[in-house]
């Protein structure tokens, strides 16, 4: 599916400065499947869109959100409704 041009959007290591308060490992090298379309990619690979509230990342294939991050004075509210899963790659034990 070819998708079309836009503008105002980082691409997923946008995320590595707030996901890095959640979680011990680099979530940008973490993979997730979309609900939307099947496809897989890194958190990396995502298109974020930050200027708002929140943060929301996109599938680079469909364009279906995948997740939601919004960080607030007292929380942090992370929503992953678009992901089928999230693998972590972690180091054997």
């Amino acid at each position: 599916m070819d998708r079309p041009e836009t503008t105002g959007y980082e691409d997923g290591n946008a995320l590595a400065g707030p996901l890095d308060e959640l979680f011990t490992a680099d979530v940008t090298v973490a993979s997730g499947r979309c609900t939307g379309c099947g496809h897989t990619a890194l958190v990396a690979e995502l298109g974020v869109y930050a200027r708002a509230p929140g943060m929301v990342a996109r599938c680079p294939s469909c364009d279906t959100v995948i997740l939601r991050f919004v960080r607030t004075p007292d929380g942090a509210w992370l929503d992953l409704r678009g992901t089928v899963y999230m693998r972590v790659p972690m180091s054997p034990t």
